[in-house]
This record gives C-alpha cells, structure tokens and sequence, in this order.
C-alpha cells in the first residue's frame, strides 16, 4: 500500500478531489480528509477539544450540507488533534493523528503522516497549511493504482508543498510547532475560505 496526500487551499477543491478518488474505485475506509474548522459555519465557534469531541459523532450533518451523501464526506465531525485543536475530518489518518501520543516528537497529523510513509518536510508543510486553512486529502492505494490515483487529485491543483514551504519560511516559520498557540485566521481569511466553497 501507498499513501498518496495532497492539500487544497480550499475545502471546495479537496471536496471535488475526495469524490473523483471514489468515483474511480477507491473505497471509502481508504481515504481521508483533515480541514480547518473555519471552513464551515457550523464549526467555527468550537474552540476546545472538549467541544470537538462533543461533536465528532455530528459529522453526517456537514457531509450532507455540502453535497457529501454516501461516502467520507458523509462522516465528517469535528476531531481534536494534537497541534491543531479542532478540525473537520474524517477517515484512517484522521483517527491516527487523534490517536497520536501526546508530547511525542512526531506526534498529531505530522506523526501520523509521517507513519504513512510522507516525508518529513512535506508532513510539516502540510499539518502547518491545514493549520492555516487548508485541507488535507490521503489516500491508501495499491502500488498498481498509485499514478491513477496521484492524477486525479493533482487535477484538483493542490499546492506544492516545496514552494508552500519555502514561502512559509520567508515569515519565519521554520517546522510545524504543534506547541504553539492556534492560529487563529483573521476575518477575511475566514470569509475567503467560505466564500470560495460557496461558489463551488
């Protein structure tokens, strides 16, 4: 098996992405999706991890507001994972980045793709971009079907996690600190991010 993880500036195009990579086969229980919680309305306001967990069982109402029905996006709920708070998310690498120990090195969403087998730079790259306000798709794929599966979700221009990276550390950052304070998008960002899965 293959890990195949991709993120999108917008919930939209990682919707579009996880619904191709079903529609070509892939099962369900192979794929998942970690988003910021500002993408929808309906999770903004949870800001603690006890609020999150409340609601991980709640997940079938955001699946079927954004034209999920059967499959992932149908089990979307809000998760506390380590280093980000709370997410929308759903599937296999959601549930081992939860499940992640607490305090490890590697722990949280990095932890857990790194375990899937993406490399170091690109885990950080991603958790941080998912921190502020992108979304994360992985995929688990035979070793047969990974260049099939690797272009449909290209098709939906994911962003290079090298340039992300690399604009990333022009302000600073240096790795994915799953210590540090939430990043909290300002009210723009988080209008632009609705605003874009609206028009979708």
């Amino acid at each position: 098996m293959k890990t195949i993880s991709r993120v999108y500036d917008t919930y939209a195009q990682a919707r579009a992405a996880v619904a191709d990579v079903e529609a070509a086969g892939v099962a369900t229980s192979e794929v998942s999706l970690v988003a910021n919680k500002y993408v929808n309305d309906e999770y903004a306001e949870v800001d603690d991890s006890s609020k999150a967990s409340e609601g991980a069982g709640a997940g079938a109402g955001l699946g079927g507001a954004v034209g999920g029905g059967a499959g992932l996006l149908a089990g979307l709920g809000m998760l506390a994972i380590p280093g980000l708070g709370p997410v929308v998310a759903a599937g296999w690498l959601a549930a081992l980045a939860v499940g992640a120990v607490a305090g490890a090195a590697t722990g949280g969403l990095v932890g857990a793709l790194i375990g899937a087998g993406i490399p170091d730079d690109h885990a950080n790259v991603y958790s941080e971009s998912v921190r502020r306000g992108g979304t994360l798709v992985s995929v688990r794929v035979n070793d047969k079907d990974a260049n099939r599966i690797q272009a449909i979700l290209d098709r939906h221009q994911p962003i290079d996690p090298v340039q992300r990276g690399a604009d990333y550390r022009k302000g600073g950052w240096t790795t994915f600190d799953p210590d540090a304070p939430a990043y909290m998008p300002t009210q723009g960002e988080i209008d632009r991010m609705r605003r874009e899965d609206r028009a979708s």
